[in-house]
């Protein structure tokens, strides 16, 4: 029997796969850590999904595509997956590599659920057919600024590299503490190294260097110069992008590592689900999940009830978001339209600074949540 050809917007009848398009960073000079917490989520919750019958007993599957960090690439890809048929789009970490995915998203009609990038605007304009799961930045941010200031830091050092995504976080920061009196100092990544850093800090009396940066360069080179010069011994180092997050970050850097706040993007307590869900992924990771890990599951749990309730018709999925109700890893998850965020968002994506414990770095301490 043949089987006809795949139209947008048609369900196909013949019990053949629902497919969902996967971005996700799995190689350099993407992070590539992250992306495979990330497609491990994505994994577990389909096959947990197929093993309750998949959607309306056709089976989900991934169609995992490496976007590397390139944002080109990113876009080519969902060209790609949007002429395979698949249902909707599901993933992604970095910022600017999403927004390019949500604009070719939304100029395809092709739904998006965006895992783990929080920058503002991902589209510029609104759009019906993206919604995300991550805080946007300026939420995510606020909270580590109001972190900083709590722990009686006014003078603040960034530490940037050339990014639309460093550039939004500093505008953020500076927006924020500077009416509270805090001062921001912008570091020039791009002609500094990180002895110059160091100079800079002290000439400055900054009380905090915040990294703004890629990891494993020029962040890790950074940490060792400040935890190295006797003038900064009481300089805080932060990374409210999440670098210290991953295990990547421990064993370059071991004990200097530590003591480093960054933002994640998990509750005090996971819910029961999550409880089972965390066991499953430290098993699979060989090491504790990072908050990216259930993002992806997250994702696919939303995507799988909207496919079920309303098929994989691409119109009626992106029609739903505002419809979901269901329960995560994380929290109850719901979309709504937020002022100034240009897609159906999470409102209550719990947000967390954390670091790890210098007495045992593979532990994490939560400083503040918001």
């Amino acid at each position: 029997m043949n089987t006809p050809p795949w139209s947008p917007g048609a369900e196909r009848a013949d019990g053949s796969a629902v497919r969902i398009g996967a971005l996700v960073p799995l190689t350099r000079p993407g992070w590539a850590e992250a992306g495979h917490h990330l497609l491990a989520g994505l994994e577990l919750a389909v096959g947990e999904v197929n093993d309750a019958g998949g959607i309306a007993g056709r089976p989900l599957e991934l169609v995992v595509r490496d976007t590397a960090a390139d944002p080109q690439r990113a876009a080519a890809a969902v060209d790609e997956l949007a002429g395979l048929g698949v249902a909707a789009l599901a993933g992604e970490y970095h910022s600017v590599v999403a927004r390019a995915a949500a604009t070719r998203a939304d100029a395809l009609g092709l739904p998006f659920l965006c895992s783990s990038a929080v920058l503002d605007a991902l589209t510029e304009q609104p759009t019906e057919w993206v919604a995300r799961l991550s805080p946007p930045q300026s939420r995510g941010w606020q909270v580590y600024a109001d972190f900083l200031l709590g722990a009686g830091h006014s003078r603040i050092a960034v530490a940037a590299q050339p990014s639309v995504y460093w550039a939004s976080g500093t505008r953020i920061l500076r927006d924020h503490l500077t009416p509270r009196g805090g001062t921001v100092i912008e570091l020039d990544m791009s002609a500094l190294t990180p002895a110059a850093v160091c100079d800079e800090l002290a000439a400055h009396r900054a009380t905090a260097v915040l990294l703004l940066v890629g990891h494993p360069e020029p962040a890790v080179p950074i940490v060792r110069s400040v935890r190295g010069d006797e003038r900064l011994a009481e300089v805080l180092i932060g990374a409210p992008a999440g670098q210290p997050e991953f295990a990547e970050w421990a064993a370059s850097l071991g004990g200097d590592g530590a003591a480093i706040p960054f933002l994640r993007y998990l509750p005090e307590r996971l819910s029961p689900l999550g409880t089972g869900v965390e066991t499953t992924l430290t098993e699979r990771l060989a090491g504790a999940p990072s908050f990216v890990a259930f993002e992806g599951y997250d994702t696919v749990a939303v995507l799988a009830e909207v496919l079920r309730a309303q098929g994989a018709d691409r119109a009626r999925t992106a029609a739903s978001w505002e419809r979901v109700d269901v329960p995560g890893t994380r929290g109850r998850i719901r979309f709504s339209r937020v002022p100034g965020i240009s897609v159906w968002q999470w409102a209550l994506t719990p947000v967390q600074v954390v670091d790890r414990d210098p007495a045992k770095p593979d532990r994490f301490r939560i400083l503040h949540t918001g």
